[in-house]
């Protein structure tokens, strides 16, 4: 029956190759949705990863003897990381999915799990550049193909079903989960939720009496405020989904971003709006999105410690964690956005 059920070696090959990708970019993308009508996203990467299951099943089942009955090559052992790596991802996947942790200091379970995926992709990479067969069209045909897919991909679904219904039934922590994967930590606590940096953010404790926020670029009106300028009377109650694995809803109390836009008179044709940490960190958001958030100072009415950003950190709505820049210090309007920034958050900090 599973040798029936199993596509052939071509297909299995190129299949894994197919799924990775789109396991991948859906993960990638993932890190940077946190609005629920991105929701799909999450749904396609558990199916996907679930379908990796199926077909590396076929795969290690067909190339066993390589391991089991000769002497290994090069090639050998590179599969077998290769192999080893994969399961990893997805055996990390599965027990966060039914509610697993695990404390790598700095990291934990679902840092591992993406840690895992990514390193999956090079070696695939190279073991498909020693090993490529292009499908042939022969191979795609048949309703035995067909079929073959189809089954793969009900199974799918009906594992990713089944695995909602057994944490319902054994109400695991993974019965508790956002959309995103994410699990509750310290709502309304004030301060007393995770602490988390990015990359080598970890800046000494900011003097509010030498911080100033400034102000600028395509802007009538510069301004420059210090910490006593700095009046926390907008509030307003946000979720941050952190890419950790956790999330935390509070009220914030700070500055409206949109109030700040005004006071300082955005240009008419301003489209970005650039918040920039103490440690060189930034990020920018379009400026009607901007609008909507918060540079915060409180959280549920308590100053925010420097963990959490003080003396500014920046809310923003349906963002995920790493996007709400800590420690802000400069706030710029522009027409287009940095692309240096992208380079810029994975080097923040090194030169503290």
């Amino acid at each position: 029956m599973v040798r029936r059920l199993e596509p052939r070696p071509r297909l299995v090959d190129w299949s894994l190759f197919a799924l990775v990708v789109l396991v991948l970019v859906t993960g990638l993308v993932s890190l940077v949705s946190g609005s629920a009508d991105r929701g799909w996203l999450f749904v396609v990467h558990g199916l996907a990863g679930l379908a990796i299951t199926a077909f590396l099943f076929y795969k290690l089942r067909r190339v066993r003897y390589r391991v089991t009955g000769r002497a290994w090559t090069a090639t050998t052992a590179l599969s077998v990381l290769l192999a080893t790596a994969t399961l990893g991802a997805l055996g990390t996947g599965v027990w966060w999915v039914f509610g697993g942790s695990l404390d790598l200091g700095p990291w934990g379970l679902l840092n591992l799990h993406i840690g895992l995926g990514l390193v999956v992709v090079p070696l695939l990479l190279y073991h498909l550049s020693r090993r490529y067969r292009p499908p042939a069209r022969s191979d795609l045909e048949g309703r035995r193909t067909a079929l073959q897919y189809g089954t793969v991909l009900v199974g799918a679904a009906a594992a990713w079903r089944l695995q909602q219904s057994a944490n319902r039934v054994l109400d695991t922590a993974g019965a508790e989960r956002r959309f995103t994967g994410s699990r509750e930590d310290g709502s309304d606590a004030g301060n007393a939720f995770p602490i988390t940096s990015w990359v080598a953010d970890d800046p000494d404790p900011v003097d509010a009496d030498e911080w100033t926020l400034d102000v600028g670029g395509a802007v009538e009106t510069p301004r420059s405020l210090s910490y006593a300028d700095v009046d926390p009377a907008h509030e307003d109650r946000v979720l941050l989904d952190c890419t950790s694995g956790w999330f935390s809803e509070h009220d914030w109390q700070g500055l409206s971003v949109g109030d700040l836009l005004d006071e300082a008179g955005a240009s008419d044709d301003a489209a970005w709006v650039q918040f920039r940490s103490v440690t060189g960190y930034r990020w920018s958001l379009p400026i009607e999105e901007a609008r909507d958030a918060t540079l915060a100072t409180h959280v549920d009415d308590e100053r925010l410690s420097h963990g959490h950003g003080f003396p500014l950190r920046l809310v923003a709505p349906e963002r995920r964690g790493f996007q709400w820049v800590k420690w802000v210090e400069g706030m710029r309007v522009t027409r287009r956005r940095d692309r240096s920034e992208w380079v810029a958050v994975f080097v923040s900090g090194l030169d503290e």
